[in-house]
């Protein structure tokens, strides 16, 4: 590898100890975001060296060999202090910390080095994570020389003392600090000393200031006239260093690169043309979601907007991003004409646009522009594009019109969960096949509408499931970055095939293509529960919210996992959320039945069974009556009740194994869970692949022989009490 500056073979070294990273991955984690944040701030690539090795430190030996030695040579160096990481008999204190001090001491900018704003800095930029004892404090000054100046990732409250999280409120923090602000005070710092060694100036500077000459005529007036002068002159320096801070803030405070592409108006003679432009409005959407540098928001949230009488400016509050793009186009035939500008929300001022018309549209021409629109966003933006996502962005569809318009018609079918929509998106899908056998689309569109055809009880599994698996290897056969297809792959291989590994591989790689996908992130923020990853699981849910807030789908998946680490109220407002709009939601409905047991609220269980109850055929009457012991009788009389009910529907009806478990926990009858947790292992229960973690509540079974004798087969990792 290579630095910015020629002599140097990395521009920053992280340092750690092993022990730091065992429990949650806090150090991948952080580098991962660190990274993230720099190639954002900086121009050029920049390299660093993170030694992700299972080993501490070679095994903890004092034997380096020329390799290490040549890794720290290196512009920055980030040592990760913790408790453990003050200590003169660990590997990375001995062989890397103090090593690079020397080391860089004796280069040719030295440890110290003077900052474009005339400030001094250390190359060693220190990272804390915890709040650490004098003697640890004066071990880390007496290597550099001086005070430890670094960046806090700490949490601290009554009690607490640990490395902050993504997932962690600043308000419930000591500190007050939040972690995405303090990734970004790291990129800025090591910003602020790479420009210091490559001696860059200022990027403020001031004009010259006109000399003013004070006469004083009268003698006499001196004295009075000095004491004037000096508090006029103490007046202007603080006005000046007001303004200058103000302004240099205001200047540097980087605008969130955070996008919604609103539905494109459809100013066509005819209504039937508004999946085309549904279609031509996504084609956008889908080139500006893979700039990971962007936050594109998700379809779902700003269809919310559709028709609707608002501004931009209150549009972009209430989905929260800083920019819109604006559309609107009209066809006739298989003519097209698109007009596509994006707007600034805070004033409305629009700072690009551009257009596309053909009479008679070429793909390739269209495919081109759309290409060309996304890029302009971007760079109008000052994003930065990586190669991969050049290409992602610049695809060229080998299709004709007739094709890409089938492919738009079943794509208006597919969301609808009924058979004959279903059908009707088979039969578009189909029919552009047999045109053109050779675009990954259509297969992976034929793979979606099959398992929704399964899932519905449509199809049988054996009919189903092959079509399903055949469908998504000829997509990524065709084009192995097709996000969608992997992203179907991923959730296969949790749900159906339990090979957690395959599955977030897949995951990965759907969310490398697709950065933006909400939904992708959702569903990888629950496998990430399920591997007992959870602080990692509620930063993706964090992120998967951010990019389609409106999304109910989304808002249910993400409170599903906050109970995962004792969040149950905010999962409650969530899809308290949803419910408001949409009071029958069964996924909504779950989530507060799972998450209010947990808080204790036991009356929001009861309400959130009231509509869960119909489904498995409980009577109106009967769920009255349900109500009746539980104000009369208590919670878990009400269970024993709704158990009876629920054995009853079972006898002659197909019903979830872990949705039986559940409510024998709260029946408090532990040995019937574990007979129908039993039972779901048996039938391999999609919903089993949950119940080692906290969202089903099946806290109290985690000791149990039978259960782990489960979670093990299922290759699971142990649940954590």
């Amino acid at each position: 590898m290579t630095s910015i500056i020629e002599g140097y073979n990395y521009d920053i070294f992280i340092s750690y100890r092993q022990k730091d990273n065992k429990y949650d991955g806090w150090v991948t984690e952080f580098v991962d975001n660190l990274k993230k944040e720099l190639e954002a701030t900086f121009k050029e690539e920049i390299n660093v060296y993170f030694d992700i090795n299972p080993h501490d430190g070679l095994l903890e030996t004092h034997d380096v060999d020329a390799s290490i030695k040549d890794k720290l040579k290196c512009l920055i160096f980030i040592p990760i202090i913790s408790r453990t990481y003050c200590d003169s008999k660990s590997f990375a204190w001995e062989n890397e910390f103090k090593a690079f001090v020397e080391q860089a001491s004796n280069d040719q900018f030295g440890l110290k080095i003077r900052l474009p704003n005339g400030n001094v800095a250390n190359r060693v930029l220190p990272i804390r994570i915890y709040d650490l004892d004098n003697t640890d404090i004066k071990l880390c000054e007496a290597v550099l020389g001086g005070v430890v100046r670094g960046i806090e990732f700490i949490y601290k409250s009554a009690g607490v003392n640990r490395p902050l999280t993504p997932s962690d409120y600043p308000e419930k923090n000591q500190y007050k600090t939040f972690y995405r602000d303090q990734i970004n005070k790291v990129a800025n710092a090591i910003k602020e000393n790479i420009s210091g060694l490559k001696g860059e100036p200022l990027e403020f500077i001031s004009e010259p200031k006109e000399v003013i000459k004070i006469t004083l005529p009268e003698e006499k007036a001196r004295n009075k006239t000095k004491k004037v002068l000096i508090y006029s002159l103490s007046l202007l320096v603080i006005l000046a260093v007001v303004f200058v801070t103000i302004k240099t803030n205001f200047l540097n405070k980087e605008i969130e690169k955070s996008i919604a592409v609103l539905p494109f108006r459809n100013d066509s003679p005819e209504d039937s043309t508004q999946y085309f432009m549904d279609g031509v409005m996504e084609e956008l959407l889908n080139k500006l979601q893979s700039v990971k540098s962007l936050r594109v928001l998700g379809r779902t949230s700003v269809e919310q907007f559709r028709g609707q009488d608002k501004s931009i400016s209150e549009i972009a509050n209430e989905l929260g991003v800083n920019y819109i793009v604006e559309g609107s186009g009209q066809k006739s035939g298989n003519s097209l004409r698109m007009r596509v500008q994006l707007i600034v929300a805070r004033n409305e001022r629009h700072i690009w646009g551009n257009s596309f018309e053909q009479e008679s549209l070429n793909m390739r021409e269209y495919f081109k522009a759309q290409s060309g629109f996304a890029e302009a966003i971007a760079n109008e933006l000052n994003a930065a594009i990586s190669p991969d996502e050049k290409k992602l962005i610049e695809k060229i569809h080998p299709i004709n019109f007739e094709v890409y318009d089938n492919y738009l018609k079943a794509n208006q079918y597919w969301g609808d969960v009924g058979k004959e929509s279903l059908q009707k998106a088979l039969e578009y899908l189909n029919n552009a096949i047999t045109k053109e056998p050779g675009w990954a689309p259509l297969y992976s569109g034929l793979a979606q509408v099959w398992m929704a055809l399964q899932q519905m009880g449509f199809e049988p599994p054996s009919v189903a499931i092959p079509e399903i698996y055949n469908n998504l290897n000829k997509a990524l056969e065709l084009d192995p970055n097709l996000s969608e297809a992997h992203y179907l792959k991923a959730l296969i291989a949790h749900l159906v095939e339990w090979d957690w590994q395959k599955s977030e591989k897949e995951f990965l790689e759907a969310l490398a293509n697709n950065p933006n996908d909400a939904q992708s992130r959702a569903l990888y923020a629950q496998l990430l529960c399920v591997l007992q990853r959870t602080n990692e699981g509620v930063t993706q849910g964090r992120l998967a919210l951010a990019l389609d807030p409106l999304n109910p789908y989304v808002k249910c998946l993400y409170g599903a996992i906050l109970p995962c680490v004792g969040d149950c109220k905010t999962a409650i407002d969530l899809a308290e959320e949803v419910i408001v709009a949409d009071p029958g939601n069964y996924l909504a409905n779950n989530v507060i039945l799972t998450a209010a047991y947990q808080c204790k609220e036991y009356d929001k269980v009861i309400k959130a069974e009231r509509y869960n109850l119909p489904v498995f055929n409980v009577k109106e009457d009967e769920i009255n009556e349900i109500e009746r012991i539980f104000n009369e009788q208590g919670f878990i009389k009400t269970y024993e009740k709704i158990m009876i009910q629920l054995e009853k529907f079972a006898e002659n009806n197909p019903i979830s194994p872990i949705d039986m478990a559940i409510r024998y926990i709260m029946a408090n009858q532990p040995d019937k869970a574990l007979d129908w947790i039993e039972k779901g292992f048996e039938l391999h229960d999609p919903g089993m692949t949950y119940m080692a973690t906290k969202i089903f509540n099946l806290d109290q079974l985690f000791n149990n022989p039978r259960f782990i004798d489960i979670v093990e087969k299922m290759n699971l990792p142990l649940p954590r009490n």
